[in-house]
């Protein structure tokens, strides 16, 4: 977790979704979910969720505070019951548990009461296998949080995250073990209540929550368009692929590989790249007669003609190549993606070329004209040669990164991340340049 810098105060909990979006749209790629805590977290959640195009729900804990002082947390209620505590707080002040016995009843008490309100009879949303987004509107002490998180591991996430505008430096501390990712736009040193952080920081009631859970809440507001594609790429050679288009769209990005198209943490990749607003046309350029006879080393340039005719159909047969597309390349494809950029200038906007020999499509480096980010496989002395000397051979604007263990791509979900991240990150610089 690291901080950036970022204006102070928000001007209410909107603003502080919208702000926050950008920031975890990496992280909401495998079936995402954002969850907000009520009641200040539903309008942070209600907009980040909109604006990624999650599913939403709340997600209910209720806070241990002390009797005679409910502002301070020493404890949690987590919506399983489970009964969190801060140890350490309760020492320093030499009270037992048993003397909390009272507040807690009547925490489960409100908790189940807001269950009824909020849900009615829904149950919870799935959590097994998905990423799941944590969302409020701040954090002071921690402790809720920490009942909510630990409460969701027990349900095995792919993914677990917390994602807050505002927090304590030491609520951050106490945090990050209970997350694999927590994203905090602002930790500062003066912190002493999540309010002061908000130019508009109204208490919100049960309507309000309700009113945003119907209006939002259990599905995607926004579905995407599928259709399957078949591409005739030259002679008797035809492409099998899925352009999937989102509601919200912003640009394309073709997705290209030689190792089989169908891989879910490949088509991860996609799905972050369309919860970033880019359609997405994902091919394989080896043929399944190529793949049944086990062809192994298609030609760099074959390849190339057949990424050409991919990018041809898309800008001249659909609506959603409008500006230049980019393209993402994997393996033996990402020689291709650069023989197709320097081949069609004017119809690519940019290039992710990751793994593969790059150093393949040297015929073709001098005339790319697209900028280029370069994403090697592990720190392979040689590997790494060869791909700084394929950038000093293009005249255009490149970047070259390691993507840590990514030899373990197919098996380890943290890599394609990382990939998909990167990947946002470039064609945002370049293609809204287009």
């Amino acid at each position: 977790m690291n901080p950036v810098p970022v204006s102070l105060p928000f001007a209410d909990r909107a603003e502080a979704g919208r702000r926050l979006a950008e920031r975890v749209r990496p992280f909401a790629a495998a079936d995402p979910l954002v969850l907000a805590l009520p009641r200040g977290g539903v309008p942070v959640g209600a907009e980040l969720a909109r604006l990624l195009d999650t599913d939403f729900d709340v997600l209910i804990v209720r806070k241990i505070g002390l009797p005679g002082r409910p502002e301070l947390g020493v404890g949690a209620v987590a919506e399983d019951g489970h009964v969190i505590f801060d140890d350490t707080a309760l020492a320093r002040m030499r009270l037992p548990r048993q003397a909390l016995a009272a507040t807690v009843e009547a925490e489960r008490r409100e908790l189940e009461r807001r269950s009824r309100v909020y849900r009615g009879g829904r149950a919870m949303p799935r959590i097994a296998g998905r990423d799941v987004i944590v969302v409020d509107d701040g954090v002071a002490t921690g402790g809720t949080a920490r009942a909510a998180l630990r409460m969701l591991r027990q349900e095995k996430p792919a993914q677990l995250v917390l994602a807050v505008p505002i927090a304590s430096p030491e609520a951050v501390e106490a945090l990050r073990p209970e997350a694999d990712k927590l994203i905090v736009l602002g930790v500062p040193d003066n912190f002493r209540a999540v309010g002061e952080w908000y130019r508009d920081f109204s208490q919100l009631s049960d309507g309000h929550v309700t009113a945003i859970l119907s209006a939002l809440g259990g599905h995607r507001q926004q579905p995407e368009t599928v259709r399957g594609v078949r591409i005739r790429a030259g002679g008797q050679a035809y492409l099998e692929g899925e352009l999937t288009v989102p509601a919200a769209m912003r640009g394309a990005v073709v997705l290209v590989t030689g190792t089989g198209r169908d891989d879910p943490r490949w088509r991860a990749i996609a799905a972050v790249l369309r919860r970033s607003g880019y359609a997405t046309l994902v091919l394989d350029l080896v043929t399944a007669a190529e793949r049944a006879h086990r062809i192994d080393g298609v030609d760099a340039s074959v390849l190339g003609d057949r990424l050409d005719a991919a990018v041809a159909w898309l800008r001249r047969s659909t609506d959603v190549a409008e500006r230049a597309p980019g393209i993402l390349g994997y393996g033996s494809a990402a020689p291709a993606a650069l023989v197709t950029a320097a081949r069609h200038p004017q119809d690519v906007g940019a290039v992710v070329a990751y793994g593969g020999r790059i150093d393949l499509a040297e015929p073709s480096l001098p005339q790319v004209g697209a900028p280029v980010l370069v994403l090697l496989e592990g720190r392979d002395s040689f590997i790494r040669e060869l791909g700084e000397w394929a950038r000093r051979r293009m005249g255009a604007e490149t970047d070259l990164k390691v993507v840590s263990g990514a030899e373990q791509l197919l098996q380890e979900t943290q890599e394609w991340r990382q990939v998909a991240m990167e990947a946002v990150d470039w064609f945002d610089r370049h293609l809204e340049k287009g």
